[in-house]
This record gives C-alpha cells, structure tokens and sequence, in this order.
C-alpha cells in the first residue's frame, strides 16, 4: 500500500501572515492555511488569541506534497524565517501568540522536529538557545476570512510592507530553489 504523499505540517513562528506568505511560495506546498492552535478555547476568535488568555499560537496549517518537498525541508525555512531564539514574540509582536511552535500529528513528525533543533543547537546556528515548543497537536481553529491570504489581498499594508516583505524576501533568497515556478 503507497503511503499517503499529501501531508500536513503545523508551524508557529510570530504572526500568522508571515509564515502563510512565505510558505504559500513553496514549491510542493499545495495551500497553507493561517489559524490558531495549541491553547484550551475551543474556536477562538482572533480577539480572544490577541488576549493572551486563550493559550494559542498564531500558526500556519501546510499541506504539502512530500515527493516534492519533505517535512525536514520545511522545518529549514520554517527556523530560517523566523527567530526562534525569542521566547513569546516576534519583532514587535510580543505575546505568547506569537511564540515559535511547531504541532506534530505523528512520532516521526515529532522526532525529526528534535532531531533539527539537536543539529542546529550542536552547530550554533543560532547565538541564544532555540525555544521553539514541538508539541503535540490536538486541534487547529481556522482563522477568521479576513486573515487568510491577508499579504496577498493587502501587499501595500503597512504591516505588509515593513514586516512580511523583508521576512519572505530574506527566506526566499536564501531558499530560491525551493520557490513556485509559475
């Protein structure tokens, strides 16, 4: 029996919009989904995420060929976007929303998530110790309309123009053989 070449992949790393636009890019990634997981509120709103108080992160859903792109690809542009020496922010998004997390469904998932923070914490990658959380996923909430494809429908926004653009152009130079070819 083939195993499944459609997969998911769960990431948290800062605002939701950075990693959805960044991934959305991939080549193999077939959509990537921005919403919240990792808390104790069953359907958070976006208001109740931006609290504080739900336990959630801003994450990104990625559903991905994996004849064309592995999981351990993935996590590489997932740590090169993103800061994850910072505990519970991102730049000037600072909350536990914004923590960097990655949501496993499976043992392997899990595994190879450690294994890449080993490997990169044993090469210094990074100056202070990676805080990423890899945790077991148990649901992940849609967010609201407005949020999806959000650097898409509004790249002149100013949120869009001094935060995602210089994240996706940074990963995307650095991953450039990874990107769509249209």
């Amino acid at each position: 029996m083939e195993e499944n070449k459609i997969k998911r992949a769960y990431f948290g790393g800062g605002c939701f919009w950075c990693i959805e636009a960044i991934f959305e890019q991939i080549s193999g990634v077939k959509e990537a989904i921005s919403g919240y997981a990792g808390g104790h509120l069953i359907n958070p709103t976006y208001e109740q995420v931006c609290s504080g108080n739900s336990g959630h992160a801003e994450v990104v859903k990625i559903t991905y060929d994996s004849t064309i792109i592995s999981y351990e690809e993935l996590l590489d542009i997932f740590f090169y976007s993103h800061d994850p020496t910072s505990v519970n922010r991102q730049g000037a998004d600072i909350g536990e929303q914004y923590r960097s997390i990655i949501l496993y469904e499976t043992d392997i998932e899990k595994e190879i998530a450690l294994n890449k923070i080993r490997q990169m914490e044993k090469e210094k990658l990074f100056t202070n110790k990676i805080v990423t959380q890899v945790v077991k996923l148990e649901r992940f909430y849609p967010a609201e309309d407005y949020h999806q494809n959000y650097y898409k429908k509004n790249p002149k926004a100013p949120y869009c123009v001094f935060v995602v653009n210089p994240k996706l152009n940074k990963t995307l130079k650095k991953f450039s053989n990874k990107i769509k070819q249209n």
